[in-house]
């Protein structure tokens, strides 16, 4: 027997590929599927089954992509009327690939037709390692309120019980592979143990040393960001999303062929430099977030129909951008400007910038009352990390609903962890008129290691 693991960046997505003599199931497949094919050849198995743990939230599921070069067939729990697979597992169904056996469990809670596979060797009747999918995370458990908070008492007592009655009691050695690392937006304080043990996790995991009151109050005190791709990706993930066979990719464009995009008002420039390079200079009114971002942000921020032309950093940047946005179900992605920003401005096209702020002229500026400061952080980190005093907070997600709710008066500095989230948040100021704005470069990073006063 082998195990693969398939990281996506960003996402914190596990997704596995087991393999047993010439036989391979794949758990939670990406949509950009070629990784597990590619195994499957190395291997000289063929996949007989792709397993889903749940009808995810949080990215494109590949399933259908991956059935449509393999011809391997879909499981999932029954408790959700799926539109596509051949499979829905009740608990205590079985499957066989190679000599090993796949047993789903029922686990409902952070949805109701969560299932996690218990997988068993050749002719053994002790478990070896169960896949948990959000049901149960290292030093964590999936997140419960994605019913509604009406619901979420209810979803919280049945994960309780899920943990505590079908996962827990398999054993403390058993080997545990969930479906996101720290990081995922699927649970509170995900840690960076991959993977772990049913034993390692009720000594240390601590949603798992409450009482089932304690354990629901705690889900329910949780503080969690449902981005606004979400119900996009539950109504994919539930139908089956386009194939990408069927979907363009971002083509090379000229500057005259760029030019004309950036002049439709139904395209958007995405501009995925670093905000340094952006606040140098960058084409006016263009939205900023650097690729490191793009796994994620995107789906927070923006409608997941929006064209798109990309100015980026390197050329090979796109392929990255391409599979990142379409895990997060951004097909409409026209093209990328050949030779980048430096093509731009040397044709004597228009440029913005934005200034920058070190956190000591910060501090300066505000001690004279000559700047308004904003902190676009999550919520959490203004409470857990601390703030400055005078700051607003408005998460930068929630910025277009919070526009006249700025000052304008005074330039707006604009801070978040390091500078990144705070570039994203100026293009959007810029983009809504509010131009007099500063990125406070180094954020609460610089702010906390030069011993500035904090608040909490």
């Amino acid at each position: 027997m082998n195990l693969e693991i398939i990281k996506s960046e960003g996402l914190s997505h596990n997704s596995y590929f087991l393999l047993d003599e010439n036989e391979a199931v794949v758990i939670d497949p990406r949509r950009d599927c070629e990784i597990y094919t590619q195994l499957a050849r190395q291997n000289c198995s063929d996949i007989k089954y792709i397993l889903e743990t749940h009808r995810n939230e949080d990215f494109v599921i590949g399933s259908l992509e991956l059935q449509n070069v393999c011809e391997a067939q879909i499981a999932h729990g029954k408790e959700l009327n799926f539109k596509y697979g051949e499979h829905s597992l009740t608990n205590g169904d079985t499957l066989n690939v190679g000599n090993i056996k796949i047993k789903a469990v029922s686990t409902p809670g952070h949805t109701n037709e969560s299932v996690c596979y218990i997988v068993y060797a050749s002719g053994s009747s002790e478990p070896i390692l169960v896949f948990t999918g959000d049901t149960l995370f290292s030093g964590s458990v999936g997140r419960t309120d994605l019913l509604g908070k009406p619901n979420q008492s209810a979803q919280a007592e049945k994960l309780y019980f899920s943990l505590h009655e079908k996962v827990l009691p398999l054993g403390d050695g058993l080997l545990v592979y969930p479906a996101h690392g720290a990081g995922s937006v699927c649970g509170h304080g995900i840690s960076g143990q991959e993977p772990t043990t049913i034993g390692y996790e009720k000594k240390t995991n601590p949603y798992l040393q409450l009482s089932k009151q304690e354990f629901i109050q705690k889900c329910l005190s949780d503080e969690f960001i449902v981005p606004k791709y979400f119900r996009k990706m539950e109504e994919y993930n539930l139908n089956g999303a386009p194939l990408l066979n069927q979907v363009s990719l971002p083509r090379p464009l000229s500057l005259s062929e760029f030019e004309e995009q950036v002049q439709n008002p139904l395209v958007l420039v995405m501009d995925t430099r670093s905000p340094y390079a952006y606040a140098g200079s960058h084409i006016p009114n263009c939205f900023n977030i650097w690729l490191g971002g793009t796994s994620v942000y995107p789906g927070w921020l923006l409608d997941i129909n929006q064209n798109i032309v990309f100015v980026n950093e390197r050329p090979e940047d796109i392929e990255t951008l391409t599979r990142r946005l379409n895990r997060l179900g951004f097909d409409n992605l026209y093209g990328y400007l050949c030779g980048g920003m430096n093509h731009w401005q040397e044709a004597g096209n228009s440029i913005s910038s934005t200034r920058t702020l070190p956190v000591m002229e910060l501090k300066s500026k505000m001690e004279k009352q000559e700047v308004a400061l904003l902190d676009v952080r999550e919520p959490i980190e203004w409470r857990e990390d601390g703030y400055i005093e005078s700051a607003k907070l408005v998460f930068f997600a929630d910025l277009p609903e919070n526009i006249n709710s700025l000052p304008r008066n005074k330039s707006i500095a604009v801070t978040c962890s390091v500078g990144n989230r705070s570039s994203i948040a100026i293009s959007m100021l810029e983009r809504a008129g509010v131009k007099d704005t500063l990125n406070v470069l180094g954020g609460m990073t610089a702010w906390t290691a030069l011993n500035l006063p904090i608040k909490k």
